[in-house]
Parts: structure tokens; C-alpha cells; sequence
């Protein structure tokens, strides 16, 4: 995302059970405790003062929820409606979406601070609504109807009324339990590269851990016989978390994740695959049935069509948590890409997935809402500051932007082809294209690890056979005019692009892309902030410096820019975004700016040249001569 949150001390409370009865039971044994959450940002699960909570059973009041079992047809999702009645109706009542259903006081993890009083709720709900959202009159009739759609997270589910708006919620009533016939079921496939160019990797997440069940991807071109590969599994606990909210109000157990490594696959070929589970009886639980083309072979001269964005974020299809407008744009860009799916083959996500921010339910969702898109071509991403900060926890940057995460979801979440996950930097090949991803939450500066790979990747290149070399990172390591990099005077993250642009230049990228500034900016053919060429959409020819392009305007809130506008900057443009590369063949590239809005292109410029071009003398990358002969 963009600048450092600001956060602030929040206090932790649980409370006991999912059904009125047990409330009532249960009510003089309850206890409260504090305990301070850092990492809430912007995140809106975190305008919820769940430590505040007090027991205000009404027994007036009445909450119930159909249909009481959900995924009947194997659906993944399901829509469900809540009815209100409520003798005491007030323009602050809301309705907290609660899984696991019995949130008692049993479930929570010890605390070391002073126990005060009565009651306890130890986990923020994972998605709320005011109890007058669909109903303006709801304070005059205190009848209400709100529509949530609900997805398969492992468990069950409770609707809770509460009274006293988010800062003092007062518990007035329980619904019923509503529950997916199979809550285990494998789902949110993730297709990413594997480390060389013939292999797919498919991760997904289910509640089968390898005690209960074997898991597998069944898989093969279509019309053959498939055939099966094994998974392996992993999954985090509350302990592997860094800090607040993640390791207190903001836990919730993230089920099992499975990934699955498809090799030796023919380039441009088509598959078909699904996930399945062999249960300890013999019998078989299965995923839906999807399919992926896979990549072309490093080289390849055929059309390769790639989609780069970042801070996307999560946002909820049912209306519900987004009272503080913190990602308006993201559902508008994940839905422009699911309607061009046919015309694109492969995406970046550079950094900022979910905003979760310590909130870990919001990775289920997030996973839920690409999953048209990750099932059906690789979804790559890079690691940003939501996933990956946190003080004293070895990120570069001392703050607490992942609420707590310090990279494990993303990292257990997502595969990619790292030598080591914890280090988020890799490099992937598509056809003509070679990426070097680098990651921007580590120190990348001359003389440490994450250089010498940056330097290894850009080498590693045969440029006659992949001429289109792309580098990117989350945090913008060289050129935006964002207004608080204006402020500081080098239009750029601090340290930024003194050691790399040495690098660009000698090994000619071509493009360097990042996020984490919410809007669209691109440069000219840019070294050592001057322009190296005049023209503005149509290059040929050698290229003598690198195009730099910010392109964080995947969904988080906007990012004002700088009333200067450097002399690099060619165009701005505060909306919501994404750029698509187009690679004709070895000497034509299309690059397109699109909104989110329309998928109309509101920026663009063509790449014409041979090869000669690429290896011609640039400034400061001269190969050396002799005059021996």
C-alpha cells in the first residue's frame, strides 16, 4: 500500500457461547480481559472495540439466519439471509458474522494482563453489517432483513446483534448455526510457477490435515487419462505470529494448505486438474474440476499477454465491512479480469493481496475472491509491507503494517519459486518474457543478499531468445511523484534506486514495475532522473534507459501525487488500474494502461527492435573492445 499506517492501542475481550441458552448459563462464570492489538491500520474489522464488549440480552430481540445448511449443490459460497426483530431499535445496531459459531471463553489462548470483568470475546467477527443497511426504517419498525454471502472457511457460522455501535458493543441477541455440508472440502485453487518453465504448482486450502486424509491433484491433457500428483501440506498456529492483532482478536485458524507440483508439462497445452483428498475409509473428497494452459517454452516466438497490478486488497460482495471505503477499487479490477480471463495468460499481484493486517479470516476471502482468476492461470505475487512488516521480526522496514503476520500467511498461502519463501524474491520466465521479482520489505541494497541476486537474475538472461526483461518490487525503488516521496525530495522509497539503477542500465530492462503508491504513473526511458528519449508512445530502436511504471492502483485507496510534476513523468492517473504487456513476437511489444471502471486503455506505448538494439552501447553500459584482432 502506501505510506506507514499510523495505529493505535486497541484492547482485546471474548465472550462465551454461539446460543442464547448458553450465554444465559454461562453468563456469571464469563470474564474479560486487555490486551493491546497493534497492526489495526485501516483494516475495518479493526474499528471494532471487541474488547468493550458487554453482556444486553434481550430477550425481545430475536436474530435467526437461513438456510441453516449451505453448499448443498457443492457450492463454495452461498448467500444468506438474516431477519432482524428488535423491540429496541437503534441507528447503531449491528449484526458481527461469527466463525467458529461457539466463540466462548474456553476457546481463547491465556493472557497475561489483569482480568476485569464480564464477558469475553476473544476473536473479531470476520465480516459485520449495521443492522439498518437495507432498511432506512429499521429505527421506526426494528424489523430488518440483511443478505450476507457467506463462503466455506471450515467451520460453522453464528449471526450476532449487537447494540451500542462498534466502539461499545453491547450483545443483545444470537442467531441459529448455519454450517456447509462439508466445511473440509478442498478449495481456492492458486496455480503459480514451479522453478523451471515446464512446471505448475496448484495450492489450495481445506480442513484435512495428512492424519485424516491423503492429498493429491488429479490432472492431465484432455482427452487422456490423468494422472495424480502428490501434495504436501502446511499450515501456521496462533504462536507463529509476530504480534497483535494477528496473535490475539485477530487469529482464526487458517485450515491446511496443500500444494501439488505438476511437472514435465508440453508447452501451450491446455489441462485439466482437480484437488482431492483420500479419506483414512478409501473414499474421495473432490474439488470442481478446472483447467490451465501452461506456459510456452522460454523463447517461444507466439502472442504471451501478462497482467501486472498491486495493492488490490479484498473487498466484500454482500456490502458488508466496508463503512471505511478502504479498498473501493478492488472488486471492479478483480471482476475486469475475470471478463477478459480468455485474454490474458499470466498475472503479477506485486505486494498488498488482502490487507489483512493481522485479521487472518480476510486471507479465506481474499483467496475466494481471485480464485476465478488463480484457477485458471499463474498468479504470481511479490511480498509488500501488509505482508511482511513488523518490528524486530527481520523486515527492513520497523513498522507494523502486517498487523502482526510478519509474512507467514503470504508465504504459506501462495507458492512461488524462491529458494527460500521467507526471502520473497524469485525469478520466473513466460515465453519471451523474464521477470525479476525482488522484494522490497528486505534490504536490496549494493553488497547484500537480495543484490547479488537481483544481479544474478538480470545476468542470467539470453536476450536474443527473451528480449523483454522485467523487473518489479512492491515498494517503488525507482521513480514516482507521489505527494509524500515529494516531500522528501527524491521522488522515490528512500535508498532506493542509488544502488539498482546501476543495474538496469548495464543489463538494459526494459520496464521496472511497482505498487505500493496507489495510483498510475509512468516514465520516459529514464537514467539518473533524465529522459533519454523524446518520444512518448512509439520507441524503436535502442532503448537507452528503463521505463519505470507505478501501478498500485489494484483497489486500496487512492494516492494523492506531488504538485511538482518531475520532468520524467509522462502520465498520471489517479483511478484504479492494471497494465497488460503484449509480446507479438521478439521484436514488438504492446504495453496498455486499463481502469478498472471500463477495461478501456487510457494510456500506451509500442516497443519496435531487433535484436542488435538490445545488445547496442547504452550510457554506462558498454561492453568492453580490444583492439587486438
Amino acid at each position: 500500500m502506501k505510506e506507514t499506517v499510523h495505529h493505535f492501542p486497541v484492547n482485546v475481550l471474548a465472550t462465551s457461547s454461539a446460543v442464547l441458552v448458553f450465554w444465559l448459563l454461562c453468563f456469571a462464570n464469563l470474564t474479560f480481559v486487555q490486551a493491546d492489538i497493534h497492526g489495526a491500520g485501516e483494516q475495518a474489522l479493526a474499528k471494532i472495540d471487541i474488547y468493550k464488549t458487554t453482556l444486553a440480552i434481550d430477550g425481545s430481540a430475536l436474530i435467526t439466519a437461513y438456510p441453516r445448511f449451505l453448499g448443498s449443490l457443492g457450492e463454495d459460497s452461498e448467500w444468506t439471509t438474516v431477519n432482524i426483530m428488535n423491540e429496541k431499535p437503534s441507528a447503531d445496531d449491528w449484526v458481527g458474522v461469527f466463525s467458529p459459531a461457539n466463540f466462548n471463553a474456553s476457546t481463547c489462548p491465556p493472557q497475561d494482563d489483569q482480568w476485569q470483568e464480564t464477558p469475553y470475546i476473544c476473536t473479531a467477527p470476520i465480516k459485520y453489517k449495521y443492522a439498518n443497511h437495507s432498511n432506512p426504517e429499521y429505527t421506526k419498525t426494528g424489523k430488518s432483513t440483511l443478505r450476507f454471502l457467506l463462503i466455506n472457511q471450515r467451520a460453522d457460522f453464528a449471526f450476532v446483534l449487537f447494540s451500542g455501535g462498534l466502539s461499545y458493543p453491547k450483545l443483545v441477541s444470537v442467531s441459529n448455526k448455519l454450517q456447509f455440508l462439508n466445511p473440509k472440502a478442498p478449495v481456492y485453487p492458486r496455480l503459480a510457477h514451479g522453478k523451471s518453465w515446464d512446471e505448475m504448482t496448484v495450492t489450495w486450502t481445506s480442513g484435512y490435515n495428512i492424519d485424516e486424509a491423503v492429498p493429491f491433484v488429479e490432472w492431465g491433457m484432455k482427452g487422456e487419462t490423468p494422472k495424480r500428483s502428490p501434495a504436501g501440506t502446511l499450515t501456521f498456529k496462533q504462536n507463529s505470529m509476530c504480534g497483535s492483532p494477528a496473535r490475539t482478536v485477530g487469529w482464526r485458524d487458517p485450515g491446511f494448505i496443500h500444494t501439488s507440483f505438476l511437472k514435465d508439462l508440453w508447452p501451450n497445452i491446455v489441462y485439466t486438474y482437480r484437488m482431492g483428498h483420500i479419506l483414512s475409509d478409501g473414499s474421495y473428497v473432490w474439488s470442481k474440476v478446472f483447467s490451465f494452459k501452461s506456459s510456452p517454452y522460454p523463447g517461444q516466438d507466439s502472442l504471451q499477454r501478462v497482467i501486472i497490478f498491486g495493492d488490490m486488497g479484498k473487498a466484500e460482495r454482500d456490502g458488508s465491512n466496508e463503512y471505511s471505503d478502504y479498498q473501493p477499487g478492488s472488486l471492479n479490477t478483480t471482476d475486469q479480469l475475470i471478463k477478459d480471463l480468455d485474454n490474458f495468460d499470466i498475472v503479477f499481484h506485486i505486494g498488498d493481496l488482502p490487507y489483512a493486517n493481522g485479521y487472518i479470516s480476510q486471507w479465506d476471502q481474499f483467496t475466494a475472491q481471485v480464485q476465478p482468476i488463480t484457477s485458471t492461470v499463474p498468479y504470481m505475487i511479490a511480498s509488500g509491507n501488509h505482508e511482511r512488516d513488523w518490528p524486530n521480526s527481520g523486515s527492513f522496514y520497523d513498522t507494523t503494517d502486517s498487523g502482526g503476520e510478519c509474512g507467514v500467511p503470504a508465504e504459506t498461502m501462495y507458492h512461488v519459486p524462491a529458494e527460500n519463501r521467507a526471502k520473497f524474491w524469485y525469478s520466473t520466465d513466460y515465453g519471451m518474457f523474464h521477470f525479476c521479482i525482488a522484494d522490497s520489505e528486505h534490504d536490496w541494497r549494493e553488497g547484500t543478499e537480495q543484490y547479488k541476486f537481483i544481479e544474478k537474475c538480470l545476468a542470467s538472461v539470453d536476450r536474443q531468445k527473451q528480449p523483454w526483461l522485467i523487473f518489479s518490487a512492491h515498494r517503488v525503488l525507482g521513480y514516482s511523484s507521489n505527494s509524500w516521496y515529494g516531500l522528501e525530495g527524491a521522488f522515490e522509497e528512500p535508498m532506493g534506486r542509488e544502488s539498482l539503477q546501476k543495474l538496469w542500465q548495464k543489463y538494459r530492462v526494459d520496464i521496472a514495475f511497482y505498487g505500493h503508491v496507489h495510483n498510475y504513473e509512468r516514465t520516459c526511458p529514464v537514467y539518473q532522473n533524465q529522459c533519454v528519449s523524446k518520444e512518448k508512445h512509439h520507441y524503436s530502436g535502442t532503448v537507452n534507459g528503463t521505463i519505470h511504471v507505478v501501478v498500485g492502483g489494484g483497489g486500496s485507496h487512492l494516492s494523492e501525487y506531488s504538485s511538482v510534476i518531475p520532468n520524467w513523468s509522462i502520465y498520471r492517473d489517479y483511478d484504479f488500474g492494471f497494465v497488460k504487456l503484449t509480446a507479438f513476437n521478439h521484436s514488438s511489444l504492446l504495453f496498455e494502461y486499463k481502469k478498472s471502471s471500463d477495461g478501456k486503455v487510457y494510456d500506451s506505448f509500442t516497443i519496435s527492435r531487433d535484436y542488435r538494439d538490445v545488445l547496442a552501447c547504452v550510457h554506462d553500459s558498454c561492453p568492453a573492445t580490444t583492439l587486438a584482432t
